[in-house]
């Protein structure tokens, strides 16, 4: 094998691998999106309400920011898919919420070090900040609701 096509050979999989983790972070905001809002609708208070709200208007950011990403690489629109179902109770909810958004940071980190494109480097490393801030915020949540709880 010529040295000229195994460079070939390995660029291409890196590009296939990195497709395929864009595909993932598309699916994971698309999912986020729509559990966000239920979890919205079932928040206790107005206050957790709101920030679950604007949550989700950073998770459909990043959705669009991802989508147009995947298109301008392969000039084809990827159709997203629900990856996993949205807990109906509100504190597994937030406990699937603060899983996600903690894992979610270190795909995104991943993405933005592997690829060698200035601008997508910079809309995953905001994405994993805002990531890690959401998880803070389910956390808190989180510890909120466990506090209501021993009160009673």
């Amino acid at each position: 094998m010529s040295r000229s096509y195994y460079y070939q050979d390995v660029f291409h999989r890196q590009n296939n691998d990195l497709l395929k983790d864009i595909q993932k972070a598309i699916d994971g905001e698309y999912s986020a999106i729509l559990c966000y809002e239920q979890l919205a609708l079932i928040a206790p208070d107005a206050a957790a309400k709101k920030r679950i709200q604007e949550i989700r208007q950073d998770e459909s950011k990043h959705f669009h920011q991802f989508a147009a990403i995947y298109q301008n690489l392969t000039g084809k629109k990827y159709h997203p898919k629900l990856t996993e179902a949205c807990p109906s109770q509100y504190r597994s909810g937030l406990e699937s919420a603060f899983t996600d958004e903690q894992e979610t940071v270190d795909l995104y980190l991943d993405i933005a070090e592997r690829t060698t494109e200035t601008y997508i480097k910079e809309v995953f490393r905001r994405a994993a900040g805002d990531e890690q801030n959401h998880a803070v915020w389910f956390l808190y949540f989180l510890t909120m609701l466990h506090g209501r709880y021993k009160k009673y």
